[in-house]
């Protein structure tokens, strides 16, 4: 099984079956496929390239299989929002002083009309605010462009979010898991319904796995700051203090679906859509 994944905190159960013995014990070979952003791997998801993607940015998938470019279906969930996994970040120095400064500012997300942006604008939108001006950047080239000025916050995810504030200096204008997204569903691990079909005992053994590793992940904060290291940038002591997501022990429909009728609300899906139709059993 080829399984592509992000260098992000999201993915820590992936690594934590991997090292731990969890897919061995299920008889499955997991290759782990990195990749920058989870809308690179999806081509090859739907072409079957890989059969997984780790770490997947709901909303991505979302809208591929509204648009019928990917049949989706959800292995499990991932993660959901924590406080500050994520943040809202500026130089340390900006004018920009609270969120009622932001609308009409330059914000870096790593994917447009994605799950950085929907959270951010919830949070604008129940306290009233406009919105900024979302300009797409990748997480690790962030920090350079918030140093030059080329936008003036940027929305990042850890670990990130921790290395921006370090290296750049900047300072949380926002805790983008916070007030009307906090526990919201954001990623998981995801397949098509095309492989779900072909290898269902295969399907069910990652589930088991990684649904077992997720709960170690937790238990056990520990064990995934540990992993951080292996798969991400971070050193051993920068992964100490990284805000960590809260890694799902279950998945949820029910929390799902506060997911799907945000992005309803805000444009992102053009008609409601009930996610447990997309669940693996």
């Amino acid at each position: 099984m080829t399984v592509a994944a992000l260098p992000l905190a999201d993915g820590a159960a992936l690594y934590l079956a991997r090292d731990r013995g969890l897919f061995a014990n299920e008889g499955l070979d997991v290759r782990i496929q990195p990749v920058q952003q989870s809308i690179q791997a999806l081509p090859a998801l739907a072409n079957g390239q890989v059969d997984v993607i780790a770490g997947a940015n709901y909303v991505t998938f979302l809208q591929a299989d509204e648009k019928g470019t990917l049949d989706l279906r959800i292995i499990s969930e991932g993660v959901r929002t924590a406080p500050h996994m994520m943040d809202v970040l500026v130089p340390k120095d900006s004018d920009i002083k609270t969120l009622a400064d932001l609308p009409g500012k330059k914000v870096a997300v790593n994917i447009l009309n994605n799950i950085q942006s929907l959270t951010l604008d919830a949070i604008l939108d129940q306290r009233g605010l406009g919105h900024p001006v979302y300009r797409q950047i990748a997480f690790p080239q962030m920090g350079p462009a918030l140093q030059r000025h080329q936008v003036d916050a940027v929305h990042a995810a850890e670990p990130f979010d921790s290395a921006i504030q370090s290296q750049a200096g900047a300072r949380v204008l926002a805790d983008g898991g916070s007030g009307p997204v906090a526990s919201l569903p954001i990623s998981g691990y995801v397949t098509t319904r095309q492989y779900a079909e072909k290898h269902p005992k295969a399907a069910a053994a990652f589930q088991r796995a990684v649904e077992a590793a997720s709960r170690i992940a937790a238990r056990d904060p520990a064990a995934v700051r540990a992993e951080l290291p292996k798969y991400t940038k971070v050193t051993a002591d920068q992964a100490g203090s990284v805000g960590l997501p809260a890694y799902a022990t279950a998945t949820d429909p029910t929390q799902l679906r506060r997911l799907t009728q945000l992005m309803t609300r805000q444009g992102l899906l053009k008609k409601p859509v009930d996610p447990a139709t997309l669940l693996i059993k």
